[in-house]
């Protein structure tokens, strides 16, 4: 996978992520009771900020001072 490829993963990443922080929102906003499904999409959220860390570090890589 090339940088830039990297790069377009990385923001349709972030989308998603910030997508299913909505969607827990609103969900916990409705009241919902589905806390099944709450559950489900945190686990989802929290994959997607391991891949996105992955690539972030992948992108910037420490700088040793």
């Amino acid at each position: 996978m090339t940088e830039e490829e990297m790069r377009k993963r990385l923001e349709v990443l972030k989308i998603e992520h910030r997508d299913l922080d909505a969607a827990i929102d609103a969900l916990n906003a409705s009241g919902s009771s589905d806390q099944l499904q709450i559950a489900r999409l945190k686990k989802r959220k929290l994959r997607l900020k391991d891949q996105i860390a992955i690539i972030e570090d992948y992108l910037i890589p420490d700088i040793i001072a």
